[in-house]
């Protein structure tokens, strides 16, 4: 008889863990524990989502005629750690190993590898992760071929593989990439579809009342919870997106609408994270829609390139180069981060906009992440380790192989351009480009030294003039720093932004 683990990422019937084991002979083991829920301040909603979806996981094993031994939360419990759980459920039967698939964070992977098994006395047979398009294996196999790993080059790759819109070896369309037809701002219409609610059952019910309860002191809310929490309403959601949300995706994805949350975005990405999607019923989905004539192909690439190219990409980065990784800093930046980040309160609108979203939904899509808290925080030089902390506390979707590198990589380029070939750095004038926010804010983001000036003016450029000797011979960027040469009274602009950081915390 063997124990086979299930963590909360990994709620999926297709599992490694539950094809490698017998399920007349072996057990299931699942447990809620201290440690997982609180060395980071995860988000109430994101705590519901993982408990409920569990909860529903294990009840649906059991119907599947598993054997499952299943510990809910208690604050009081001596059962802190998943360990603690497995030692407890030897006690009671003999099992001879341990199962397990490979997880989605060093810190457990690399105590399960180096230490379970002297823990326990019992051998700890860990699977590869197969619910993912490309092997680890293979994706260092690609990055030893080449000098930059750039995501570009890797999601080529990776539709000639899946051969996913291609026709021949040649992309459908004639082209890869279609992100410069994803760019526009939205102006009223297409009306916005309406979200997807679902309605509680008795565990949703139960696991909210005992997030409330015992996770009240983390920052979010949990009174609109709209997250589907069992694989048949993930299954509604991703429905619901192919009609809905996908023909205008492309056309929108970077649009930001003030009091407008979701915009035509999937919100996909935590039942993906957790199980309760599988990247490839997504991707099938989505290139059936395209050749059904229901959604455009600049919608259909640029979402198939998120799952296909991009989260495949980050997934690969992070084993690459973990443990080492998550310290980097490469522009040496020690800011603390704001308070604002945790309270929502701050003058400009942009942000307490985000922070809104983030705190109501556990959420924000991709843009405002990027291009604002992320942007902001790159330019007001935010510890790396601190920001990174913060994006894997808010976000219902955020687990660490994903969060560490589309943060430490992606938004605060402290990885020295491993992943990004430039700095994801804006001025104000982007956020006015892409969204309403700057009508609702008292800076203006038409002058960059004034007092009311929008602070991401000042800052844009201080953190070019500081980074020079880094990026002026970027080839990306050398519109850029000809527009900094033509720019007048340099010194005006830099006392004002070293002014903005001495008061960070009350912009």
């Amino acid at each position: 008889m063997r124990f086979g683990l299930i963590l909360g990422d990994q709620l999926n019937h297709q599992l490694a863990t539950l094809k490698y084991l017998n399920r007349e002979e072996d057990i299931i083991l699942m447990a809620e524990v201290l440690e997982e829920t609180t060395y980071v301040a995860h988000h109430p909603q994101k705590i519901a989502l993982i408990f409920s979806a569990m909860r529903h996981f294990a009840k649906e094993l059991q119907a599947a005629g598993w054997k499952v031994r299943y510990h809910p939360f208690k604050r009081d419990s001596e059962i802190k750690k998943i360990i603690d759980f497995i030692q407890s459920q030897q006690q009671l039967f003999p099992a001879t190993t341990l199962v397990v698939t490979q997880c989605g964070e060093y810190r457990l992977q690399h105590e399960i590898e180096t230490s379970w098994g002297n823990t326990l006395q019992l051998p700890v047979v860990c699977l590869e992760d197969d619910r993912f398009f490309y092997r680890l294996e293979q994706f260092n196999q690609w990055a030893s071929k080449y000098k930059t790993l750039r995501m570009e080059y890797f999601y080529r790759e990776m539709r000639k593989q899946t051969q996913y819109l291609m026709h021949e070896q040649q992309p459908v369309g004639g082209q890869w990439n279609f992100d410069q037809a994803n760019r526009k701002a939205w102006l009223g219409k297409p009306p916005l579809p309406n979200p997807l609610t679902f309605e509680h059952d008795q565990i949703d019910l139960n696991v909210i009342q005992l997030v409330k309860a015992e996770f009240s002191q983390h920052i979010g809310n949990i009174e609109q919870f709209h997250w589907a929490t069992t694989r048949q309403n993930a299954l509604l959601a991703l429905n619901h997106f192919i009609s809905d949300r996908l023909p205008y995706f492309g056309d929108y994805q970077d649009a930001m609408i003030y009091g407008s949350d979701f915009m035509f975005h999937s919100l996909l990405s935590p039942y993906l994270n957790c199980g309760l999607l599988l990247p490839k019923e997504v991707c099938d989905a989505a290139q059936t829609a395209y050749y059904n004539g229901q959604a455009p192909l600049n919608a259909v690439e640029g979402f198939i390139r998120q799952i296909l190219g991009w989260r495949e990409y980050v997934r690969g980065i992070y084993w690459l180069y973990m443990p080492q990784y998550s310290h980097q800093n490469a522009l040496e930046n020690i800011t603390p981060l704001p308070q604002y980040y945790w309270t929502g309160q701050t003058k400009m609108a942009c942000m307490a906009e985000c922070f809104r979203s983030t705190f109501k939904n556990a959420y924000a899509h991709h843009i405002q992440r990027l291009m604002i808290t992320g942007n902001f925080a790159l330019l007001a030089g935010i510890h790396p380790q601190e920001i990174c902390e913060w994006y894997l506390a808010v976000y219902a979707d955020a687990y660490e192989w994903v969060e560490l590198p589309n943060t430490l990589g992606m938004v605060m380029h402290a990885d020295g351009g491993l992943m990004a070939s430039k700095p994801y750095a804006a001025s104000g004038n982007y956020i006015h480009k892409m969204s309403d926010y700057c009508q609702h804010c008292s800076y203006n983001v038409k002058t960059k030294t004034e007092p009311d000036s929008c602070p991401f003016n000042s800052l844009y450029w201080y953190f070019m003039l500081k980074h020079e000797a880094i990026f002026r011979h970027n080839p990306r960027m050398a519109i850029i720093y000809k527009q900094l040469d033509r720019l007048q009274d340099k010194s005006k602009l830099i006392a004002h932004a070293q002014s903005l950081l001495h008061q960070l915390d009350q912009l």
